[in-house]
């Protein structure tokens, strides 16, 4: 399966936050000491948090058809603009509000799962 590229006509704008959630395996023990190893290769996985905002109505409606094509769980190709390093990602939430201009968000996961 070729992965669609999320590639948004407008750059979202700023305040747009990355979260990486690290995920250890850890051993406590009864003299306070801690010893902790990384939960497999993948151990470190990003949530990025895309926030457009001064939207036209039909760029709004871009974004969400983009989304609403992966259905949550297809992964696809993006590379943020401050960083400037692809990754694979899913989007299980995003919305919009309404108006003039309109506002749009996304919550982008990285996703490490392998395509065959």
């Amino acid at each position: 399966m070729t992965l669609h590229t999320f590639n948004p006509a407008v750059a979202p704008s700023p305040g747009t936050t990355n979260t990486p959630r690290v995920s250890l395996n850890k051993a406590e023990f009864g003299d306070g000491y801690t010893q902790a190893s990384p939960k497999g290769l993948n151990h470190i996985r990003r949530t990025l948090t895309l926030k457009w905002e001064g939207l036209l109505p039909e760029q709004a409606a871009a974004l969400d058809s983009f989304f609403t094509g992966q259905g949550g769980y297809i992964p696809f190709y993006y590379t943020h603009p401050v960083e400037g390093v692809t990754r694979k990602w899913t989007c299980e939430e995003w919305g919009s509000t309404y108006g003039a201009p309109a506002k749009f968000t996304a919550t982008l996961v990285e996703n490490f799962t392998p395509m065959t």
